[in-house]
Parts: structure tokens; C-alpha cells; sequence
């Protein structure tokens, strides 16, 4: 079952990964726990989120740069 958006509308289901899988999987192993499955597709979809929000924000300021702030 795809999840919903903020508005109800389902996400995209083959949205681009953006992170490393084995670093995000070293990190949680450092900490002495296991990962899900499902746990790199996730972080991934919160960093779509992140950047698209900065993408609005520059735009809105009239940039066409994305800086840190807008993060």
C-alpha cells in the first residue's frame, strides 16, 4: 500500500533513492541495531521531501540557487 501525502494524495512509488543504503545501514549497525528493509527507501523519501521544500523556498525568495537556510 503506497503511502499518502500531506494533501491524501498517494507518493510517487519510483522516486529516485538519494542516500547510500550501506552508509545509512553502518550508522544504525554502529549504534548496535538492526535496519528494516524498508528503512533506506524512507530516509530517501524524507530528503525528497526536505529538497522540495527548499526548492519552493528559494523560488519564492526569487533565487535559482537552493542554499543550506532553505533547508
Amino acid at each position: 500500500m503506497a503511502k499518502k501525502g500531506k494533501n491524501g494524495s498517494k507518493k510517487a512509488a519510483s522516486r529516485e533513492v538519494l542516500v547510500v543504503g550501506s552508509k545509512v545501514k553502518d550508522v544504525v549497525k554502529s549504534a548496535g541495531l538492526q535496519s528494516s528493509g524498508d528503512l533506506v527507501a524512507a530516509i530517501s523519501d524524507k530528503v525528497h521531501d526536505i529538497l522540495s521544500a527548499a526548492l519552493k523556498r528559494a523560488e519564492g525568495n526569487g533565487r535559482k540557487t537552493v542554499r543550506p537556510y532553505d533547508l
